[in-house]
């Protein structure tokens, strides 16, 4: 009989985004490392803040996707900028997540996803009272990054009470699962006895081929895709990028800025700059066949924040032009991914554009070939998690 685990994660698919596809590439894995495997999510709502039409008038729906059992409780969803309408919509799944831990069966190894960093608390602090091992992943540290993106002032009682919680989840937890090596050097620093494994967000795509571009004469096709969000700071790319005239630029995703950034389009017509909105993960690989270049932004390094991009589209065979400082950088730089910039230098950022488009199509297949092999050897995830059941940490 298999062994049983579950995993509480804000985000699951079909919802878009780093976050959502992390959590299902962990639950895939420890599937196939022989685990039964339950995520218990809130109803399907993000990044639009409004429920899927296939959740709307629920209050939890049961799944089967790809042999995970996916339990989804009641949320009052919301992308909100008002801080209390979002306040209340993590309210609301936490309350829903504790009527369900405290009358449903769950297995007793329990991973908990932090961020959010209220519902890790609450989940970490009901976990530890029914004695359950908790296996606490942390892919961003709150509310360090909080206060680094100016959404919490430092020393603030909201602060404090923050500090507290993050301290509190620590403590508790029976393992901690880092995304970066900042992250579990800052964990150590308030917990420096507890165990601390690396996990990295690393994707598998199966089998990639790279399109090779021919020698005829195109444009370098370079692209954004992702979340259009304040962290991300494409708008004020929009402004500030300084295409070559060799060169496109293709932006997917939707996000708060999504209509800001239209909106600057539509005012300031570039011929080779594109928007085609969200699109399904699947479709979305299928339409970055035919593209060259990877732009990986940040508006504010972000200390142990490492883009899962860097890892996601490395795995497809494309080179990055990475700015967003920190771990990332001396990753792209290690395993020379591709280009590095400093943050919210577009000074530095265009006259990386111009290498760029300096680049003939044999040289350009040479490095997405490069990259490729890279990911292959350095960015194993079934390896990865292979080696840590191995070390009894699931």
């Amino acid at each position: 009989m298999k062994e049983s685990i579950a995993i509480i994660s804000n985000y699951y698919p079909p919802e878009k985004g780093a976050a959502a596809n992390r959590i299902e590439q962990l639950a895939l894995q420890l599937q196939e490392n022989g685990y039964a495997v339950q995520v218990i999510c809130p109803l399907g709502n993000y990044p639009f803040g409004k429920l899927f039409p296939t959740y709307k008038g629920k209050l939890f729906a049961e799944e089967n996707q790809n042999g995970i059992r996916v339990s989804r409780l009641w949320i009052f969803p919301s992308v909100s900028k008002n801080k209390l309408i979002r306040l209340f919509s993590v309210l609301s799944f936490v309350m829903s997540l504790l009527v369900y831990l405290g009358f449903k069966k769950t297995p007793h190894k329990i991973i908990v996803q932090s961020p959010p960093l209220l519902l890790s608390f609450v989940s970490v602090a009901l976990l530890h009272l029914k004695k359950k091992k908790i296996i606490l992943n942390v892919s961003d540290l709150w509310p360090l990054a909080a206060i680094e993106l100016n959404a919490l002032q430092s020393g603030s009682v909201s602060h404090r009470i923050a500090k507290k919680m993050e301290q509190f989840i620590y403590q508790k937890a029976t393992v901690i699962l880092g995304q970066s090596e900042e992250i579990l050097t800052h964990i150590r620093s308030i917990d420096s006895h507890k165990p601390l494994y690396l996990y990295r967000n690393f994707p598998q795509h199966g089998h990639v081929e790279i399109e090779n571009m021919s020698e005829a004469v195109r444009p370098i096709k370079l692209f954004y895709a992702g979340l259009l969000g304040v962290a991300q700071g494409v708008l004020e790319l929009c402004i500030k990028l300084e295409l070559p005239a060799n060169m496109e630029l293709h932006l997917f995703g939707d996000g708060t800025e999504k209509e800001a950034i239209q909106a600057e389009l539509a005012k300031n017509p570039r011929s080779n700059w594109y928007f085609h909105g969200m699109l399904d993960r699947k479709e979305l690989h299928q339409q970055l066949q035919h593209f060259d270049v990877a732009l990986i932004p940040l508006k504010t390094r972000i200390y142990g924040s490492v883009p899962s991009k860097i890892f996601e589209y490395s795995a497809l065979g494309f080179p990055a032009l990475y700015f967003g400082g920190g771990e990332g950088a001396e990753l792209v730089n290690q395993y020379e991914l591709g280009w590095v910039a400093a943050v919210g230098d577009y000074r530095e950022t265009n006259q990386k554009l111009k290498e760029i488009a300096a680049l003939n199509p044999a040289k350009l297949n040479q490095l997405k070939v490069a990259v490729l092999n890279t990911s292959r050897i350095q960015f194993n995830v079934s390896k990865q998690v292979k080696d840590l059941c191995e070390k009894d940490v699931f």
